[in-house]
């Protein structure tokens, strides 16, 4: 007897068409750096966070979470965030420091991967409960973070750039922070009151209007408001949660 083989309607494949062109837009980041136009290779990176928050909500959405989704979710996240980010940010400013420049880099990546190691395994372990935290810095994050200085300099082009050990000690130092044990906040589960529903749906509005007006500088705040986070989860007694990034 033969078996009729499965058959998914494209609508089932749009979760991972997004996190295919997240990959894309990872690997354009790493060209558009290699030819010194930053501004453009971080726009991508920047796309490729916005898909990669997209794919696996949507996937779930459409109940049409897959193994083969979940893995190459994970190798298009270390691409984008592991490789792509500080790859950008090396040829942006790091090159002068030769070795010492490339070691960062190495750094981050593999705390990236293991990171992301991390997140595998504890994504199979059998665990429906509430889950409010992340441990440690999500890639993606963690990608902004590194590239903080790039928004810096893009908001304020008279700002003198950072000296280069401090974008390197900047690398090492975010690459840590995502394979630690520091609780950090997960969106994943917010839920908002139907009173506060306005409020937020305001709010949402004011923060899309900033992006599009002044989009370096929402992202300069955007990553320091997030350090302020991590910092108030590393001094207060917020209980860890098992991780799960997407």
């Amino acid at each position: 007897m033969i078996t009729p083989k499965a058959e998914f309607s494209l609508i089932q494949l749009i979760p991972n068409m997004l996190t295919i062109a997240g990959l894309c837009a990872g690997l354009s980041a790493i060209r558009f750096g290699v030819h010194g136009d930053y501004t453009l290779a971080a726009q991508f990176i920047l796309a490729a966070c916005v898909l990669d928050g997209l794919d696996g909500r949507l996937a779930r959405l459409l109940n049409s979470d897959s193994d083969l989704g979940a893995e190459l979710d994970s190798l298009a996240d270390f691409v984008n965030f592991g490789v792509a980010a500080p790859l950008v940010v090396y040829f942006w400013a790091l090159q002068d420091m030769r070795s010492a420049g490339w070691i960062s880099v190495l750094i981050f990546a593999v705390c990236c991967a293991m990171r992301l190691a991390r997140f595998n395994i504890s994504s199979r372990a059998d665990d429906d409960g509430p889950n409010n935290h992340f441990v440690g810095v999500p890639s993606p994050f963690g990608a902004l973070l590194v590239m903080l200085p790039m928004f810096i300099s893009f908001a304020f082009a008279d700002t003198p750039l950072l000296p280069a050990v401090v974008i390197s000690a900047n690398m090492i130092l975010v690459g840590l922070l995502m394979i630690s044990k520091i609780p950090t906040w997960s969106f994943k589960n917010l839920r908002i009151s139907r009173e506060n529903v306005k409020f937020f749906l305001l709010g949402f509005a004011i923060f899309g209007a900033a992006v599009l007006t002044y989009a370096w500088v929402t992202l300069v705040v955007l990553c320091l408001g997030y350090i302020g986070m991590v910092l108030w989860h590393l001094f207060s007694k917020s209980p860890t949660h098992p991780d799960k990034e997407t």
